[in-house]
């Protein structure tokens, strides 16, 4: 049914710019027609969670585990200076941004790898689709996937007396560096993938991925301990302007060092990066 489904929506693209070939496209026209697509592959990706809803709750126990068990330990640590914070409020919105960051980067290549065996993958190169359009419908889609995982953070927060902004221009705030973080690094996952192109070479390199983005980052701890070569590539480092936001918007008390909307252009700026990457190299899926 599937296949069938894949088939279906590639007709009616090439219908959709068939109508067109015989008259000249201006640039509005083009760019409606990119987003139409990429809307397209982003609901065909999201309508997966349909089947396999489980390996949300799988995901959320590693940020459940963090919060609960490192997260109480370092909490009686009264060396790391964290600006005023409790460090379990200090942790929570890198915890956030973690457990974004492992979603996104194991479910985006992973899931490319798998079309890719079972020949889907194939079916979206011979389609007019543009290459970049697929991928960035795909890491939006893992945007939306990573959405539930604000909800579980939020709660185990809550129950542990984090200190939370619930207001709704700090929630829309949350879900939208969320969404582009997710963005950001599923796309990153599907640029390995389309280099590595098997599954046991992927889950080596998501390993590589996670932990060194992951440490590298001001998550758990803030970036003026960090020795001088490894602020350098903290401050090149994507999770730490997530991270970044999100403890700006998330806590009542937090605060962001570099500011909302800088933390914002930095993801939107990495994810048009990407986004042109990826499609440069996804042709490389069918070779």
């Amino acid at each position: 049914m599937k296949h069938l489904e894949i088939d279906a929506r590639l007709n009616d693209w090439d219908s959709f710019s068939g109508s067109r070939r015989s008259r000249r496209r201006n640039p509005w026209q083009a760019i409606a027609e990119f987003l139409h697509k990429t809307l397209v592959i982003t609901e065909l990706e999201v309508r997966k969670l349909r089947h396999d809803p489980t390996d949300l709750i799988v995901r959320a126990v590693q940020p459940v585990l963090w919060l609960l068990i490192f997260g109480q330990v370092f909490t009686r640590i009264r060396g790391i200076p964290t600006n005023g914070l409790p460090y379990l409020d200090f942790m929570a919105a890198g915890i956030l941004a973690q457990s974004v960051l492992f979603v996104s980067i194991f479910s985006g290549g992973m899931s490319l790898i798998w079309e890719r065996d079972l020949g889907l993958a194939q079916k979206f190169l011979v389609s007019p689709t543009p290459r970049a359009s697929i991928v960035l419908g795909k890491g939006l889609a893992s945007g939306v996937r990573c959405l539930s995982q604000v909800f579980v953070i939020y709660t185990l927060s809550f129950v542990l007396g984090v200190q939370l902004n619930f207001g709704a221009i700090a929630m829309l705030g949350v879900l939208l560096i969320v969404f582009l973080g997710a963005a950001c690094f599923s796309i990153f996952s599907i640029i390995v993938a389309c280099i590595v192109k098997s599954r046991e070479g992927f889950n080596g390199m998501g390993q590589l991925m996670t932990m060194p983005l992951f440490f590298a980052s001001n998550a758990i701890y803030p970036i003026e301990i960090m020795p001088p070569w490894l602020q350098v590539v903290s401050h090149i480092n994507p999770l730490t302007y997530e991270v970044d936001a999100l403890r700006g918007v998330m806590l009542s008390n937090g605060t962001s060092l570099y500011g909302y909307g800088f933390d914002a252009f930095i993801l939107l700026s990495v994810l048009i990066v990407l986004t042109f990457v990826g499609g440069r190299l996804y042709r490389k899926v069918g070779i």
